[in-house]
């Protein structure tokens, strides 16, 4: 369907053909346009003021009808009136019921339909032409092996294996689910004439994670001429998105905002994502970023732990922390870090039920009240008398394993570039560790301030035997 030598040009359609686009399909614009910045070709397209603009007089900079935002609910209209596109969407389950799945199935629904070859598939909408204005984009599911090993040591590395073996199991599970459907048989899977691949897949993913967008009363979209729009945050943000009384979408200019002729219109896709999240899902990092802002980092249970297993089992919690920045300072959080952190001695306990079925479970339970849901244990503990002891527990356990992050980039070393790796995905990894280097440091000297403070606790200074006073004629426990 997009293998490259095929049918590789029904992508590349020139922007210059975008306004003729816009206006026959309803799109208006007012006193912008889309193209590429003077000076600034290199960075692609973007929304630009024809006019001198000033948020407290302008009205809608674009109004985009209800009908062309690619969103699941008009997904699921198209299908209506396209037999093709209703048989894959009920063919793929559950994954076509989700916002993501739904366009996905859209897209390459429409690039087959744009395929020169084919001739009896789907329905022609104005979206058809729509994603042949859009570009490639160089994520990071693009970059080379060599440039993927670049970001060894940073989040970024462990996000990019999870997505592209995530990305693998749907293509394989989506193969599975169609390859019965006669047309999709012949035009996607035959090895004589099938068009689609894995590559085409990550295409549409990329296109879909790069552009969209969370519009209000809509949820996750596609929005054309919006999504054209470069991404700024806080105070550099030009203007923002939503949906008038109609449905349809429009961009406005922000009231505190003045942009000149030739000024870029920008629009925020996150103030509080990351630079790992903006590189994975954008392909670049903001050229004002000073901080890496949020990070999460894996933690696996220890080897030595007997009760590891059935932790694992009833685990229901992302396996690690998330560290980010508030108020100047280096916060964290986590329901996981507290299951590695008691045992059975502290009132953990596992039992195995047999369900109706025949079939064994494990359940967890804190001092006879059973957990059915691991990430509220936290509270549990919060009501024990030793809580400052299970802080101080998963403050060293964050630290040590922040302390052996930081170590291992540090060995690392800046990345070194050869002939075959690209400069931009070497200047954003070479952005990226320095970011994360950065945080982790900071993380360090705050989890020592928050830990200096439990120490402070009667409860801690008795636990470990630091209040002689208090602990007179006491055994000394052991805290490790």
């Amino acid at each position: 369907m997009i293998r490259r030598g095929r049918v590789e040009g029904w992508l590349k359609r020139s922007v210059d053909a975008l306004p003729a686009w816009a206006e026959f399909n309803g799109i208006k614009f007012n006193g912008i346009r889309v193209g590429p910045m003077p000076g600034f070709e290199h960075r692609g397209s973007t929304v630009i003021a024809t006019r001198d603009l000033d948020g407290v007089n302008e009205d809608a900079l674009m109004v985009i009808p209800k009908d062309l935002v690619l969103s699941r609910q008009n997904v699921e209209f198209a299908a209506k009136s396209d037999t093709h596109l209703r048989q894959v969407l009920e063919a793929a389950g559950v994954f076509a019921r989700t916002s993501r799945g739904a366009i996905l199935i859209f897209l390459l629904m429409q690039a087959t339909i744009a395929c020169p070859d084919i001739k009896d598939i789907g329905v022609h909408t104005p979206l058809t032409e729509y994603i042949k204005f859009l570009p490639d984009e160089l994520l990071p599911t693009f970059w080379t092996e060599e440039e993927q090993e670049l970001l060894e040591g940073t989040t970024l590395r462990v996000a990019l294996r999870a997505k592209m073996n995530s990305l693998l199991r749907e293509f394989e599970a989506f193969r599975a689910a169609t390859e019965n459907i006669a047309w999709c048989a012949k035009y996607w899977w035959s090895e004589e004439g099938g068009y689609l691949d894995f590559d085409d897949w990550m295409r549409i993913d990329a296109m879909y994670r790069s552009r969209a967008l969370e519009f209000p009363g809509v949820g996750d979209c596609m929005v054309p001429g919006v999504d054209m729009a470069n991404h700024a945050s806080g105070n550099f943000t030009a203007a923002h998105y939503e949906s008038d009384e109609n449905g349809d979408g429009v961009l406005l200019l922000r009231e505190d905002r003045k942009v000149a002729r030739d000024g870029e219109i920008t629009i925020t896709y996150g103030d509080d994502k990351g630079a790992c999240e903006n590189i994975f899902s954008y392909g670049f990092t903001e050229s004002t970023m000073v901080a890496a802002k949020v990070m999460f980092l894996e933690i696996e249970l220890p080897d030595d732990d007997p009760l590891a297993p059935a932790k694992r089992a009833v685990n229901t919690a992302a396996p690690g922390f998330r560290l980010y920045e508030k108020n100047d300072r280096i916060e964290w959080e986590s329901d996981f870090v507290w299951l590695i952190a008691v045992n059975e001695e502290d009132g953990l306990d596992f039992k195995v039920k047999q369900t109706i079925d025949g079939h064994r479970e494990i359940q967890a339970f804190w001092k006879q009240c059973e957990l059915d849901d691991t990430s509220k244990l936290r509270s549990h503990l919060q009501l024990e008398p030793l809580w400052d002891i299970y802080q101080l527990r998963v403050v060293v356990l964050i630290q040590g394993a922040i302390d052996s992050r930081l170590h291992r980039l540090r060995t690392l070393g800046e990345p070194a570039r050869t002939k075959s790796v690209r400069q931009g995905p070497w200047e954003l990894a070479a952005q990226l560790r320095s970011l994360e280097s950065d945080m982790l440091e900071q993380a360090l000297i705050h989890l020592e301030d928050q830990k200096a403070a439990i120490f402070q606790s009667d409860t801690v200074r008795k636990y470990l035997g630091l209040d002689e006073e208090s602990t007179e004629g006491e055994e000394e426990i052991d805290f490790s």
